[in-house]
């Protein structure tokens, strides 16, 4: 093996540089996509019983019709 096929210092550096570089976003495409399929993981939940039954007693105190909505 000659001295011109041995690899330096910092061009081994550079090519561990651009491996990582290429793995990590190759992960990044990965979790886009998976993320893509499921878009219930970005909905917003009340997280506690307190926030969940104020939740649902505002949705209970709106008008039933739409008469009841428009002011007189």
């Amino acid at each position: 093996m000659s001295d011109a096929d041995k690899p330096t210092p910092s061009r081994a550096r550079e090519i561990l540089t651009g491996r990582l570089l290429l793995l990590g976003f190759g992960l990044s495409v990965l979790g886009f996509l998976v993320a893509v399929d499921r878009p219930d993981w970005f909905a917003i939940r009340p997280a506690t019983g307190t926030s969940i039954a104020m939740a649902n007693a505002s949705h209970a105190a709106a008008p039933l019709n739409s008469e009841a909505a428009e002011p007189r």
